[in-house]
């Protein structure tokens, strides 16, 4: 998979962009503020339709366009899939983030997703193009909060695994629900099996996200184990510790916990199995999460940790260990994507190198010659080698314009 042509209109600070995008190696390069990682950020959106950097839908908007009470933001890509060893097919994807009037002196902001010129509900849409991502902000992921993890493994995920996110989607309305009748019952009191319904839906839309992760991070971890190995010449293990808020891998009683270093197995429980110890629990834990008004298990309180020789590195890992453990990660992604789909996604390096050793960065370069189409940006084109300079295709923003893909087409705000 790969793009062959995008287009941007007011998103971010690109007024317009209109550029053919080639196979291989891209190295996008400027100094800071020139919307390089706007670029990245576009691509991105079109294989989850979040941002990873905005906490809204309406600050990609470019600023002087969301001035006028009707301002668009589209984004339109061409892309090829592969299919089979002769032939493929290609596709445009669309996504418009509409912001309007909305009554007196209000406005909303929605988005409208086209596929081949069809509207698309964002969970029909999202996994026809696949995307993968690093930036410096990633590390958030292994040193950040545990709603990183799971937004993490939500947008990896809903990339591969049919029906993720429609899961996802119904699982949080339910939740939402569900909080909202405990409150109720806390404080005004009522019949307790009005809980039963909502404890059927949670547990029948959370087994199957539980019953994903599972299988997931089994999968990456395997991939990842090897890359990092490779990155560490061997000196480091790399772990990725699942710890679900309900368990379905249950321990005798009586039973001394496992330290968290120790491996567990969850990949032979059934779907239908976590479904009924799921709904069991919430049943049993009722009159608590009564008194506390929220839902206290499920997967919107789960937590992933990396290990790493058997430390924790969200905690105890320096700057070096957690970068090159994601990158593991990162491009075990790529690996897991391609296994899983058949197509290798688009890889997205913002910045990749910094704070990487010499031969670290060799290693990573090397393994990007498996992958399709990869983008990078850099400020400093000297940490990259010759002869992997040579090889790539060169894109400058500079000045308002993208040089080497576009000339003067490419005309942004700012």
């Amino acid at each position: 998979m790969y793009l062959r042509h995008l287009s941007l209109t007011n998103f971010r600070n690109f007024a317009r962009l209109d550029v053919e995008v080639p196979p291989g190696v891209i190295l996008l390069v400027g100094a800071n503020a020139q919307g390089k990682t706007s670029l990245l950020e576009a691509v991105y959106f079109l294989a989850t339709f979040v941002s990873f950097h905005a906490d809204s839908d309406r600050q990609l908007i470019n600023f002087f366009a969301s001035k006028e009470p009707l301002a668009v933001a589209r984004i339109v890509a061409d892309f090829y899939r592969r299919e089979g060893v002769r032939g493929g097919s290609s596709h445009r994807l669309e996504v418009r983030i509409i912001q309007e009037a909305n009554g007196f002196n209000g406005v909303r902001v929605r988005k409208e997703i086209l596929l081949d010129g069809v509207e698309r509900k964002m969970s029909e849409a999202v996994g026809q193009f696949n995307a993968v991502l690093f930036q410096p902000q990633t590390l958030r992921v292994i040193e950040g909060a545990p709603e990183e993890r799971r937004r993490y493994l939500n947008l990896t995920l809903a990339q591969v695994i049919p029906h993720y996110a429609a899961t996802l989607s119904e699982y949080s309305r339910a939740l939402a629900q569900r909080n909202a009748l405990l409150k109720h019952l806390n404080e005004h009191g009522g019949d307790l099996n009005q809980l039963t319904y909502w404890d059927e839906v949670l547990a029948f839309s959370g087994a199957r996200l539980i019953h994903a992760r599972i299988q997931a991070i089994q999968e990456l971890e395997r991939l990842a184990a090897s890359v990092h190995s490779r990155l560490t010449r061997g000196h480091e293990v790399l772990r990725l510790s699942y710890e679900p808020a309900y368990d379905p891998l249950s321990q005798p009683v009586k039973q001394l916990s496992l330290p968290m270093d120790a491996p567990l197995d969850r990949s032979g429980i059934t779907l239908e199995k976590i479904q009924q110890g799921f709904q069991e629990s919430l049943e049993r834990l009722r009159m608590e999460e009564i008194g506390r008004g929220v839902t206290t298990i499920g997967p919107h309180r789960d937590d992933l940790r990396f290990l790493s020789n058997g430390i924790d590195l969200g905690i105890y890992g320096s700057r070096g260990q957690a970068r090159t453990a994601m990158l593991s990660l990162k491009l075990a992604e790529v690996a897991w994507m391609k296994e899983k789909t058949g197509q290798w996604p688009v890889l997205l390096l913002d910045e990749v190198l910094a704070e990487l050793d010499t031969q670290r960065r060799a290693d990573l370069l090397a393994s990007l010659e498996e992958c399709e189409q990869a983008l990078l940006t850099t400020t400093d084109l000297e940490a990259f080698s010759q002869a992997f300079v040579q090889r790539a295709t060169l894109w400058r923003l500079q000045s308002g314009f993208l040089e080497g893909g576009c000339g003067g087409s490419c005309k942004r705000d700012g």
